[in-house]
């Protein structure tokens, strides 16, 4: 059988494809959400290219009722409104369809699996091997011998197929027909089928493995029992309702012939439209080749239209189109000449040319300069390290001038490997990467991106210089010199335009102060942060690799004995059985999204009263978590030529600010339990003369609610060094402070960090495993206690909605598209970050102005007290001893007065020969 055809159920996956990207949605230049259109092409060319089909095509419902709707009008009327950006994608979809001449097919009064069923059907009739494309599970009941489910990959997941024994095996069930079955009993929430109240999937599965189908289920419902006798004879009529609704139709009068599906090439012409238009450059490569550029679309569409030459607005320029000066410095009198004139500038941009991206493995070969368009200057470095050395020492005072900028694009870098050659970069920074990040956080922010979208400009790629990845690549050091000069100095004179555009666009949107203020001198701070790194003691965390092995041990043999019979501990749907099967651990036990039982942790956490096995679940994940993640995996992180491990910090990966540790990354190490404060036992400080110094802000995101909300009670508490969440019990309670039982500030302390976040009632009776009612109850009295609290939520949506964004209390903005969003779940997200991200963000911005505040002050006194981390509100340090006096108070006044958040702010300070003795 070598005709194969592919049926694409196209709003289930466009669905899909707006979804997977919800978290970070992809927009282009011009702020269009291009998630489900990128998504969806991107299904499209994994099947063309991957899955070599003959025919394809792609079938989508109509907005007109069908027979589904007619017999039961609440057929699907439990969806919500579909997302704007959705909504406005959907042309674009199906225009791009279009492109890659793919036939549409939809028909007034069917669904698409309607559509699909019979065109599968009709397609087995013709020898064909068929593959319907879609997450849908309903599809089960059509696949045969010869007829496939196909489940693209999903956030990577890896695309699956489905034949007829997986079928069988993911329902449990005997016939593939007998999913229709299984469907009507459980019903389906997302198409809002009723099914039978109280039989889930795993019951369904029993009654139709015993009765066959649901006819014959009803008929024998006198040998059932109890509860689920009553229901099924009460809800017989709605259960054959329910089979009616879920039997995907395969009569579809449809006259077209499938050789009308044969798969043809893609319309170039259409297709570059698309890719120009929303930017779509990886795409291109896939299709078109790795050398496919926009410029290259522009050209086709150009010729296609009868056009000479390529019109202004869309062609791309590149180094041949533009006149340049870039001069090669080699000789000793060049470089000193070249050093005057960096010294009379007020500012210049530079960039490093390296052999690598890891700044301590890396051979820096060469510099590039720039400080007027088009021009700029290239110090090539040759020979041993101290030979570079020397030559980057002429460079030296020019670098360490307080008085010059330097600019860049993605400075930290480019600071690192000079500090790597003990060179230091000072004076005032001017970063590309992060201004542009600033003024278009939703954006790509390359330099390549920027020089498209800003100068209709492409670079020189560094695969024209070195090749693909593979063996036959080519090491930076072997280009030849005169193409290295023309990449570098493009870099840099690129970057020291953008400058231009970018400054102004700073002051247009009131990012100057986050810029200026916060974030270009942690540049420096961050560079030497990742330089110094920290001590690891690897033998203290073998040795603790040990106990935790026994640990693992110790609980798995505990929880099989419990359950009486061996199972694999590590498989969820294993462990779902085993809780709520044959445990019983909960009558409406949660499910995931794929219908196993969820055995999360929130799940387990809430189920702990209830079994002893859950504490020896719970802590088995601890050990295995600890010993995979952190414990055996530390020690391989360490540096070799310095003994130490020297993580690294991204600016702005997130939207509120905050940093972001990876490389290993040592934010998520944990603290709260004993086993994960053992791993803090292992980093400690440099030497004898030293002792680690843990400053760490005392509940800072409370206090900037405080501060922001202008709430009296609060900031009354925090005046009075009251403990906030006793204060807040006793509020809520009507009690006096000394009357606050345990559980009662447990339940406050969970309102405070909550309330603020947008926690629903659900959602904190969820947590706190109390009743909705009482929970309802305690944010009710929340608010009537604290009023500001509610006025500043109230008054931080309504700027949010008339506006667009949120700021921090430096004006670092977020952009909340979705405020106005006809899709609750879509707008009350966007909501929960309207509230929290002056929150966070403004935490995010004091502890950044302290980190610079602090390291200028050490740094201006000679001290040999060095900064190593930032974990979330704390810092780290490497005190030496005989500095303690001097350095504490530096850095608890730097931290305290960083920023005003119309609050008092207190810190936490502790020092030791390891960071959990100081923290």
């Amino acid at each position: 059988m070598n005709k194969r055809l592919f049926l694409l159920d196209g709003m289930a996956l466009v669905y899909r494809a707006h979804f997977a990207f919800i978290r970070r949605p992809i927009y282009n230049s011009k702020g269009f959400n291009t998630s489900a259109i990128y998504g969806f092409a991107n299904t499209m060319v994994d099947l063309i290219q991957n899955q070599q089909p003959t025919h394809i095509a792609a079938v989508f419902d109509t907005e007109v009722p069908t027979e589904r709707h007619r017999i039961y009008p609440q057929y699907k009327a439990n969806r919500q409104e579909m997302p704007e950006d959705l909504s406005q994608a959907i042309p674009h979809v199906h225009s791009l369809i279009e492109a890659f001449n793919i036939p549409v097919i939809t028909l007034d009064g069917y669904e698409a699996d309607d559509i699909i069923g019979t065109l599968a059907l009709k397609a087995e009739k013709e020898d064909f091997e068929t593959f319907m494309v879609t997450p849908d599970k309903d599809y089960g009941q059509l696949v045969s011998k010869h007829t496939f489910m196909y489940r693209p990959s999903y956030q990577g997941d890896g695309a699956e197929i489905y034949g007829v024994d997986e079928i069988l095996q993911r329902w449990g069930i005997e016939r593939v027909e007998q999913v229709i079955d299984a469907l009507a009993l459980c019903g389906d929430s997302s198409d809002n089928i009723p099914g039978v109240p109280k039989v889930g999937p795993k019951t369904a599965q029993k009654l139709i493995a015993t009765y066959g189908s649901v006819e014959g289920l009803l008929a024998h419902t006198d040998q059932l029992k109890g509860k689920q006798k009553e229901n099924l004879e009460t809800f017989a009529e709605q259960a054959l309702l329910s089979k009616k609704l879920a039997t995907i139709d395969r009569a579809v009068p449809l006259e077209m012939s499938l050789d009308s599906f044969v798969l043809n090439d893609p319309d170039p012409v259409k297709l570059h439209r698309h890719f120009i238009q929303f930017e779509f450059r990886t795409l291109g490569k896939r299709i078109f080749g790795k050398d496919y550029t926009l410029d290259d679309a522009a050209g086709l569409i150009a010729r296609a239209a009868g056009e000479e030459g390529l019109p202004e607005a869309v062609r791309l320029k590149t180094i041949e189109d533009v006149g340049h000066h870039y001069e090669l410095v080699s000789s000793a009198g060049q470089r000193t000449a070249l050093i005057e004139q960096l010294k009379a500038q007020p500012a210049f941009c530079f960039d490093a040319e390296t052999t690598g991206l890891d700044p301590r493995k890396a051979e820096l070969i060469g510099i590039a300069f720039s400080f007027a368009p088009q021009s700029g200057f290239f110090v090539h470095l040759r020979g041993e390290r101290d030979v570079v050395g020397r030559l980057l020492d002429e460079f030296a005072p020019v670098f360490a001038d307080p008085a010059i900028e330097k600019v860049g694009h993605n400075l930290k870098f480019d600071l690192a490997i000079l500090k790597e050659y003990g060179v230091e970069v000072r004076g005032p920074l001017f970063d590309t990467m992060i201004a542009h990040a600033l003024v278009e956080p939703e954006l790509r922010h390359g330099m390549d991106y920027l020089a498209e979208t800003y100068f209709k400009y492409s670079p020189i790629s560094i695969t024209s210089l070195i090749g693909e990845k593979g063996e036959e690549q080519k090491r930076m050091a072997e280009v030849e010199i005169d193409l290295l000069k023309e990449y570098a100095v493009e870099d840099a004179d690129i970057t020291w335009q953008l400058r231009d555009i970018l400054k102004p666009q700073l002051e247009e949107k009131n990012q100057h102060q986050v810029f200026y203020d916060v974030e270009s001198p942690l540049i420096r701070v961050l560079a030497d942060m990742e330089h110094t790194g920290i001590r690891l003691d690897s033998g203290a965390l073998k040795e603790f690799s040990v106990q935790l092995t026994h640990k693992v041990v110790e609980n798995r043999e505990r929880i099989m004995e419990i359950v009486g019979h061996p199972f694999h501990l590590d498989s969820p749907k294993q462990l779902g059985i085993v809780l709520f099967e044959e445990l019983k651990l909960s009558e409406k036990p949660k499910k995931t999204r794929t219908g196993q039982y969820a055995t999360n942790e929130q799940v387990l956490n809430s189920l702990a009263a209830r079994h002893e096995i859950i504490r020896h679940i719970l802590n088995y994940r601890m050990a295995v978590k600890l010993k995979s993640t952190y414990v055996d995996t530390l020690p391989g992180t360490i540096f070799p030529p310095t003994g130490r491990v020297h993580t690294h910090y991204s600016q702005l990966h997130a939207a509120t600010g905050r940093l972001q540790s990876n490389g290993p990354n040592l934010q998520n190490i944990p603290i709260r339990t004993e086993l994960g404060q053992e791993i803090r036992k292992a980093f400690v400080a440099r030497d004898d003369e030293h002792e680690l110094l843990s400053a760490d802000y005392s509940q800072i995101e409370l206090r900037i609610i405080a501060g922001l909300s202008k709430d009296e009670g609060l900031l009354d508490a925090f005046a009075r060094k009251l403990d906030i969440h006793t204060a807040t019990a006793a509020r809520v309670y009507h009690i006096s402070e000394s009357e606050v039982i345990r559980e009662m500030r447990s339940k406050a302390k969970m309102v405070n960090y909550g309330i603020p976040y947008g926690i629903s009632a659900f959602g904190l009776s969820q947590r706190l495993n109390i009743a909705r009612r009482e929970a309802a109850e305690l944010i009710n009295e929340y608010f009537n206690q604290f009023p500001g609290i509610r006025r500043y939520i109230d008054s931080t949506l309504e700027f949010a909605r008339e506006n667009g964004y949120v700021e921090t209390l430096t004006g670092r903005r977020r952009r909340l598209r979705d405020i106005k969003s006809a899709n609750a779940p879509t707008r009350n997200s966007a909501e929960r970050n309207a509230i929290n991200t002056p929150i966070q963000g403004s935490a995010a911005d004091l502890i950044k102005i302290a980190m610079a505040r602090i390291y200028g002050e050490l740094e201006s006194r000679r001290l040999k007290t060095k900064l190593l981390l930032q974990v979330h509100d704390e810092l780290l340090f490497d005190l030496y001893k005989p500095e303690r006096d001097e350095v504490v108070p530096i850095v608890e006044e730097g931290m305290k007065n960083a920023l005003d958040i119309g609050a008092p702010i207190e810190v936490d300070m502790g020092w030791g020969r390891n960071w959990l003795e100081a923290h």
